[in-house]
């Protein structure tokens, strides 16, 4: 129980941290991190279809998304090599915001029905280069906050990242119609400036163990100093499935839209917009909720809530397009959504060794992505087979396995600090 000056004290801590010169070094980050992805994917797709390209061809646009799930393997590369500018993590965030600008920028210069080839070549290193961004503000976002600061930071990060996505998808969308979409990938290009600024003005981080010495030390010694901690396999089994039931409702959401009879109105003004501010607040509240109870208890909660938003979408399977549902399912769903993220985001933080920052984290964010594509591909089978409702009830079921896996976790990490163990320092 506290008093009201113990609560006064730490929500005024928290307002000092979230107004402070660190959070706006993540909004800024995030929202860098956030802006390259659906220039790559979902605005460029529209831009070849517009342009009059096939369909198989759009398709096979998908590959140059590879770096994004790959991103682990060059990653020990990025904790072993020190650029000779801007330190070990500001370096390399110099370096790939700059190659993004630069690509960015050169898309003016190609038109989709006429130098495929090469907008191919500079889609593939744009992914790349964002991939690798990711890399190391991952890192850098890890070394630069504290333990107790990784709620709220990863909260700010987060939802820059989706306003970085918000410009890259709306906006883009919006210049390309008034303007012209070379036009509108050279000015989306020149955001890339809000992050090479916050990098030029951010502090390195201080980190008082000693970078792998060796390139073998580099790729093998994340993987070994893991293994050897207590539980690391109900670690790695945590993060498969955690999500794994709001990742596979997710991946049928736009069909079920579709089968619901909701309009394309409806769509962009519940699911698109009001979802979006949910999604931001669902982030800000997370962080609030970490930093005053802590990673692992926050993990269960929103799991929880996660779970009974899925429920929502076989209760809106039952009702049907009634507005008022429709608008609470997907305002909880976006909220409680956030909210996981912001917190499975700092988790994986926590785990990470800071020798070894960007490949331990870039590989537990590849595994966070396993079930949204192994599962995420029997979804249609699942819908057909068992009809909305039961399939987002089999989805909501699918939770259970993760909540009750987070008193075991509890124990390992109490278990792993009680041995000193070097996971986060």
């Amino acid at each position: 129980m506290h008093t009201p000056d113990q609560s006064s004290s730490w929500l005024g801590n928290f307002l000092t941290l979230l107004f402070g010169p660190k959070m706006l070094v993540m909004l800024l980050t995030g929202f860098s991190s956030g802006l390259p992805l659906l220039l790559t994917g979902s605005t460029l797709k529209f831009w070849m279809r517009e342009e009059g390209l096939d369909l198989t061809t759009i398709g096979f646009f998908g590959l140059v998304g590879l770096p994004y799930t790959l991103k682990f393997l060059w990653a020990p590369f990025m904790d072993r090599i020190i650029p000779p500018l801007g330190g070990r993590r500001r370096g390399w965030m110099i370096i790939t915001q700059v190659v993004l600008l630069l690509t960015l920028a050169s898309m003016t210069f190609v038109q989709p029905a006429i130098h495929l080839p090469a907008i191919a070549a500079l889609c593939l290193l744009i992914a790349f280069a964002s991939a690798s961004q990711d890399i190391v503000l991952d890192a850098y976002r890890r070394e630069y906050l504290t333990d107790e600061e990784l709620g709220i930071g990863s909260s700010i990060f987060v939802n820059g990242y989706r306003i970085g996505l918000l410009a890259s998808g709306a906006l883009a969308l919006v210049l390309a119609e008034y303007l012209s979409w070379p036009t509108a990938y050279f000015l989306l290009g020149l955001f890339m400036l809000v992050g090479i600024v916050a990098t030029i003005f951010a502090p390195e981080p201080l980190i008082e163990t000693v970078p792998p010495s060796t390139l073998r030390e580099a790729f093998v010694g994340p993987f070994l100093e893991f293994c050897r901690r207590p539980g690391w396999l109900s670690i790695l089994l945590f993060i498969l499935l955690y999500k794994i039931g709001d990742s596979m409702a997710s991946e049928m959401l736009s069909p079920f839209w579709v089968d619901l009879e909701v309009s394309k109105p409806q769509i962009a003004g519940i699911v698109k917009t009001f979802g979006f501010v949910a999604s931001i607040a669902g982030g800000l509240l997370a962080g609030l909720v970490v930093y005053r109870w802590g990673i692992i208890p926050s993990l269960f909660i929103f799991g929880l809530l996660q779970m009974i938003s899925t429920a929502g979408f076989a209760a809106l399977a039952i009702v049907g397009n009634h507005l008022p549902t429709l608008t609470a399912v997907i305002a909880f769903e976006n909220l409680t959504g956030g909210m996981g993220t912001t917190a499975f985001v700092a988790f994986m933080a926590s785990l990470t060794n800071k020798r070894f920052t960007a490949t331990q984290y870039a590989l537990l964010s590849s595994i966070m992505g396993v079930p949204r594509v192994l599962a995420g591909s029997i979804t249609g089978v699942l819908a057909t087979g068992l009809g909305w409702t039961g399939f987002f009830i089999v989805c909501t079921l699918l939770a259970i396995p993760g909540l009750l896996l987070i008193p075991h976790l509890h124990r390992v990490m109490n278990m792993t600090a009680s041995q000193k163990l070097p996971v986060s320092s």
